[in-house]
């Protein structure tokens, strides 16, 4: 057992980066790498292809055409940006029809006359039930294909149940003043 540890090679001196060549080969790999990390923001160390802070790889620069790249994105994103905010800046001109005014939150809390709580959860058993609905759309091949349809449709209609009771339960009672 000892004779194995002495033939062993001492490896723990060698560079963190191997020489590709010559020694000018990994010098020019190393200055194509970016000098910060993207994650942390700390400084790689020199050589280093791991960032000793948060242990991310460290990736390649930018070459010009990848900058130049990323400047026609910034721009385009910036055209993007400014257009949708001259759209949202006329958004007040824009004539709606006035029955649009009934689909209005609060509007529909008023004449349903539930809190909105319980309204939210009335439209969320809503949902369950048209996804009840459509689940049963999907086609059948086998007996154990209409077994997992029917499946899911009972679990759609149990969540429409659930929903609903919580509606029920979070439901404030209106307290109406008649005088007599």
């Amino acid at each position: 057992m000892a004779e194995v540890v002495h033939s062993t090679q001492q490896e723990f001196w060698r560079p963190p980066s191997p020489l590709i060549g010559d020694g000018e080969t990994m010098i020019s790999s190393i200055s194509t790498m970016a000098e910060a990390c993207p994650r942390c923001g700390t400084e790689f160390l020199s050589g280093s292809h791991f960032c000793h802070s948060c242990g991310v790889r460290r990736p390649q620069a930018m070459s010009a055409a990848t900058k130049a790249d990323a400047a026609a994105l910034a721009h385009l994103w910036e055209q993007t940006v400014e257009g949708t905010r001259v759209l949202f800046s006329r958004w007040d001109r824009i004539k709606f029809p006035s029955w649009l005014r009934y689909l209005h939150f609060h509007e529909i809390k008023s004449r349903v006359g539930l809190s909105t709580a319980s309204l939210i959860a009335f439209v969320i058993g809503l949902g369950c039930i048209a996804g009840a609905l459509l689940v049963g759309l999907l086609n059948a091949k086998t007996f154990v294909d209409w077994q997992a349809i029917q499946f899911y449709r009972a679990e759609w209609l149990l969540a429409a149940t659930a929903a609903f009771v919580a509606g029920i339960l979070l439901k404030k009672e209106v307290s109406e003043d008649i005088d007599d």
